[in-house]
Parts: structure tokens; C-alpha cells; sequence
């Protein structure tokens, strides 16, 4: 064997135990661009150096692997929320099904309003009201049942706003920083208002998070036998657990049970998490997703004079808490080089 080959291959061996350990970093190690959709800029360097900071032994932050999570937001962090929420959209779908069998539901409202899945109509709705489009729906539902009809939707679900399937429309930089995260030695979490067994139907397909790693809200849930005797838990009409402003600390502490090191978010439902992230010990990370690009996709705020919106709600209040705790703000306009994972 020529000895520049064994050489090669002891040190290929050394950065594999090196990275089993945790003490050198893969992604940043083999010298290619880990975020080819982010443009070069200080957000860009301050993931990296963030990762590498944290991740390289000797270094001052150094997090151990054991204490290395990440979590992200899904609704306008990870994914387009607008016009609708995807769940609201599955929502209604399931509520126009079921008034094929109770007519009588296209005449009260909410249930006329999904019925007629105008999605700006659905997007004014009240948060009191997308429950009880989701509790008539959800009802008495097995959880198994739940999570296959849910990944049969999204399967074919499109996107009314951009007529594609919701599941193009995943922003390529997230994935990005989650798989870069990853490939340091970071668990990443789904930490999201949305419904938990909803996203977990998909997440880890879209994502790469497994559906022990998703945080959401959950609605309440009774253990049973199905007519055959065998165990079965149902969903119940009622919330268990709203993981949204400050139920989103909440959330991690219960199901995660360590402070994160770095959190990602969009709205002002992300605010508490991003507080809670960064008054931990140590080099942590807090960055919120602009959608300042009204050209590649949706632009709303209102912060820095962006068009207001009730969905996914991006203060000014907000973006000056952000710059002044040391926040980073991501320009989709500026610092993404192409938002989707179509886009050339």
C-alpha cells in the first residue's frame, strides 16, 4: 500500500473517532459549503461559527454531544404558512367529508366556513373556532388513524397560493442548518403550535425529525379496546396541552428535559422559546425567519413596515427584542440565496 494511502486512511479513521465522540466537526471539517442556499453574509457566518464554537473540543463553548439540541418552529420557519395552515386546510377537508353524512353542518358556522375552503376565510378564523373544526373531525378518532389519514393528505395536498404540493414548499436553508446540525452531533426538535400528531405523521419524511423529536400542541387523548379487545387510544374533543408563546418552554422542558442551545422561530408565538434558549449558560443561538420576499414568497410582518398579518404575526415589537437581546433576524430576501429546494 502506498504510504500516502495509509496516511489517508489513518487520518480518515482518526476524524471518524474524533466525530463518534464529538470532538471534531464533519460538516465544517470537509472543507465544502454546508449552507449552499444561503448567501455569504453575517447570519450565514454566525450559524457556522455557532456550530463550530460549540462543537470543537478545547473550545471555550464547547457543549458536550449530550447537550446538544436544537429546536425549530414548523409554520413559517420550516415551511410555508400562507394562505393556511396546512392543518386547518386538513381540517376542512375532513369536515367537508364528514357533511356528506351530516348535511346539516354547511349551515353552522365554522363548519360553513370550511366547508366553502375559501383559504382567506379560513385564515380569519378564531383559534376557538379552527377547534371546534378540529375536535368534530378528530373526535373519538384512533391516533393511528389520525396519523395515516394525515400522511395520505400531505402526500397530495397543494398549496392554493402557490399550486404546488405542500410538500415542495419545505425552505431548502432551514433543511440546510437542521442537516448541518445534525452532522455536529445537535438533536433537532419540531417545536410547533401545530398538532403534534399531525406533524409527527410527516416530519421525519420532510425533515429528517423522527416523531418522538415533535413538540406540538396535543389535544386530549382516551385509552381504550377497540370491538375486537384490542387496546386503542382515541383522541378526545378537548386540548390536552397548547404548545404555543409560553406553553412552548413548557413543551421542551416536558418532553425534551433540557434547555436548547439554539432555537429557530418566525411569530411572535416563537418569542418565549427564544427567551428561554438564550438564558442559558453558554454560547446559545436565537434567530427569527423575515418573510421580507415578496417576490419568492410571502411578504408580512408588520415589522419594518411589512404587510400586517394574523397568520404567523411578525411584530415590530418583536424585531426590536430581537436586535436588542442579540437575536439574529434572517433576511429571506437577503440571506437566502434560493428559498426552495426547486429553485436552481
Amino acid at each position: 500500500m502506498q504510504p500516502n494511502r495509509r496516511a489517508g486512511i489513518a487520518r480518515s479513521l482518526l476524524l471518524l473517532a474524533l466525530f463518534a465522540l464529538g470532538l471534531a466537526t464533519p460538516a465544517l471539517a470537509q472543507g465544502a459549503d454546508p449552507l449552499p442556499s444561503w448567501n455569504e453574509g453575517p447570519t450565514k457566518a454566525a450559524i457556522l461559527a455557532f456550530v463550530r464554537a460549540t462543537t470543537t473540543a478545547g473550545s471555550p463553548d464547547f457543549v458536550p454531544p449530550a447537550d446538544r439540541i436544537a429546536t425549530f418552529d414548523q409554520d413559517g420557519t420550516l415551511w410555508v404558512e400562507k394562505p393556511v395552515y396546512a392543518e386547518v386546510a386538513f381540517a376542512a377537508d375532513r369536515v367537508r367529508a364528514l357533511a356528506q353524512i351530516n348535511p346539516s353542518l354547511a349551515d353552522e358556522e365554522p363548519f360553513k366556513t370550511a366547508i366553502g375552503g375559501d383559504p382567506a376565510a379560513l385564515a380569519a378564523l378564531s383559534y376557538p373556532d379552527m377547534n371546534k373544526i378540529s375536535f368534530v373531525t378528530l373526535d373519538n378518532l384512533p391516533v393511528d388513524t389520525l396519523r395515516d389519514d394525515a400522511a395520505a393528505w400531505i402526500a397530495t395536498a397543494r398549496n392554493p397560493l402557490f399550486g404546488r404540493l405542500r410538500t415542495d414548499l419545505v425552505y431548502a436553508p432551514m433543511t440546510e442548518v437542521m442537516a448541518l446540525l445534525r452532522a455536529n452531533g445537535f438533536r433537532t426538535y419540531i417545536v410547533t403550535g401545530g398538532g403534534q400528531d399531525f406533524v409527527r405523521s410527516y416530519a421525519e419524511r420532510l425533515y429528517g425529525v423522527p416523531p418522538e423529536q415533535v413538540v406540538g400542541t396535543a389535544d386530549a387523548i382516551a385509552f381504550g379496546y377497540d370491538a375486537a379487545g384490542r387496546p386503542v387510544l382515541r383522541l378526545q374533543p378537548s386540548v390536552l396541552f397548547d404548545d404555543v408563546f409560553g406553553g412552548k418552554p413548557v413543551g421542551i422542558h416536558l418532553v425534551i428535559g433540557k434547555r436548547p442551545y439554539a432555537a429557530f422561530g418566525n411569530s411572535t408565538g416563537d418569542r418565549q422559546m427564544l427567551e428561554y434558549t438564550k438564558a442559558g449558560k453558554g454560547l446559545r443561538f436565537a434567530a427569527l425567519v423575515l418573510h421580507d420576499d415578496g417576490a419568492r414568497e410571502v411578504a408580512y410582518g408588520p415589522a419594518q413596515g411589512l404587510p400586517a398579518s394574523d397568520v404567523g404575526t411578525f411584530t415590530q415589537g418583536l424585531y426590536d427584542e430581537a436586535k436588542a437581546r442579540g437575536w439574529h433576524v434572517i433576511s429571506m430576501k437577503s440571506d437566502w440565496k434560493r428559498v426552495f429546494a426547486f429553485e436552481p
